[in-house]
């Protein structure tokens, strides 16, 4: 398949061969019960010889919400009919509009007589679409400029608006968005370096928070560190020191906003030895101030981008160590998350704010935020490291931390706020202006309005869960 332009090719290259096909007579108690067996999402409905619908989740979710007794409902009587159709030798971007413009997720193809021989869903789709960030690896790879990754950079944010539109699921999105940020940062780093020929390699370059956790799709602005070898000469630190503010300045140049904290490699309390940072971790663990919390959180999300991978390892071995026995720190880092789990007002309404004369929700300070770092307390607890929140998430309840329902009622609620906030920031900067976590609650129908209230029902239901568990009234 041409990489360049896989829209044009034929819809007979991605088209799935296999039909699954069940009786129209039959029960919807019989069709699930194929669906299942098959592990498939969707069937065609016959009835004399012809295909006349199609059966898929929705439609099983829905007849249920009816109150419909699935034992003697038909599959004719939930099923969407006449079929839509294209034929395989024609171009993708055809079905990719037939989709779009009816609304649907799947289409059928038939070949040159007619036949139904498989397939395309919006997923075939939507992996097409992905391979367009092939070509931008290899051009941030190729980068030879500055310049040059400034464009790249401002291709990858125009590239994960387009994929956002196009429905692609949100884990999906993250994760490819994530990989191209780091390429990003690692080419500009070794552009940096060719201007320090001498420079050391006893070091390592650190990303934090949410650029730790892989979960950074905007890059809003920059949370770095560097590790380095404790037996370093003075000249050779000096260097390291003048390297990293040429590094910072980079990444400021091609579009990456500095810290306005100053939690950046090139400010001397985020570049230390491993024996300095040692020493600050101790300090931030096992005295628990505000400032402290904030830092020590923060850094437990390190993750090594570049650099000598023992120096990072060391270091982030001592990380786990003082905060898992640090019973105060977690404790404090606790309350300060409750503190932001009380998201509804007056009449169990969504407590709002006004900005600029419109009612807004900042779906990061009062949804994601108490999730995320909800979720990475009790990591710390466990003295669990790495991962991102979905993969911490299933890390608690492996660990019987979190019930099967805890966990997948905060997996849908942060996916579904995630969502919410990268809407928030592509409306943002497709409108030309600086991306942020403000939903415009006056633009959300009353789907939803209803939506972010459950999620948010879960992110006060996890905050009492997190009280109790750290027995948080004995802290008053």
């Amino acid at each position: 398949m041409n990489e360049s332009t896989p829209f044009f090719e034929p819809v007979r290259s991605v088209a799935r061969h296999e039909v699954i096909t069940c009786d129209a007579g039959l029960s919807v108690n019989e069709v699930a019960a194929i669906m299942q067996t098959r592990s498939i999402s969707s069937i065609i409905v016959s009835r004399d010889g012809q295909h006349a619908g199609i059966i898929t989740d929705r439609d099983l979710r829905a007849m249920l919400a009816q109150g419909l007794d699935p034992r003697t409902t038909l599959a004719a009587d939930i099923m969407t009919g006449p079929l839509i159709t294209i034929s395989e030798d024609r171009p993708l971007y055809e079905a990719l509009y037939q989709m779009s413009r009816r609304r649907i997720h799947r289409i059928c193809v038939t070949d040159t007589t007619g036949q139904l021989i498989g397939m395309v869903t919006g997923t075939d789709l939507q992996r097409l679409q992905t391979r367009s960030a092939l070509g931008l690896v290899l051009d941030i790879e190729r980068a030879g400029s500055l310049d040059e990754l400034r464009a790249l950079h401002d291709e990858v944010q125009k590239m994960a608006v387009d994929l956002f539109r196009q429905g692609l699921h949100i884990g999906e999105l993250v994760g490819t968005v994530a990989r191209l940020n780091d390429l990003l940062l690692v080419r500009v780093l070794k552009l940096v370096r060719q201007g320090f020929p001498t420079l050391t390699r006893r070091y390592a370059f650190l990303v934090l928070g949410s650029e730790g956790r892989g979960e950074q799709t905007l890059a809003t602005d920059q949370d770095n560190a560097i590790v380095y070898a404790d037996d370093l000469s003075t000249e050779e630190v000096a260097e390291l020191e003048r390297f990293s503010q040429a590094l910072i300045q980079a990444l400021i140049d091609i579009g990456i906003p500095e810290c306005t904290g100053g939690i950046m490699a090139r400010n001397p309390e985020w570049r230390r030895s491993l024996r300095d940072w040692r020493l600050t971790v101790h300090k931030w663990y096992s005295t628990p101030v505000p400032d402290n919390v904030v830092h020590g959180t923060m850094f437990f999300d390190m993750r090594r981008l570049y650099g000598d991978p023992a120096l990072a390892q060391e270091l982030q071995q001592a990380v786990i160590q003082a905060v898992s026995t640090s019973a105060p720190f977690l404790a404090r880092s606790a309350a300060n998350i409750v503190r932001f789990t009380h998201p509804f007002g007056w009449f169990g309404r969504i407590a709002l704010e006004l900005r600029d004369g419109v009612h807004t929700f900042d779906v990061k300070k009062n949804g994601l935020f108490p999730i995320t770092e909800g979720v990475k307390v009790l990591i710390q607890q466990q003295g669990l490291v790495g991962g991102n929140t979905h993969q911490r998430i299933q890390m608690l309840e492996d660990a019987k931390v979190l019930t099967a329902k805890q966990a997948r009622n905060l997996t849908a609620s942060f996916d579904l706020l995630l969502q919410m906030r990268l809407k928030a920031q592509f409306d943002a900067l497709t409108a030309g202006e600086t991306p942020h976590n403000h939903l415009n609650f006056e633009a959300l129908d009353r789907l939803q309005i209803g939506q972010l209230k459950l999620a948010l029902e879960t992110v006060e239901t996890f905050g009492r869960f997190l009280e109790q568990h750290f027995q948080l009234s004995a802290m008053r």
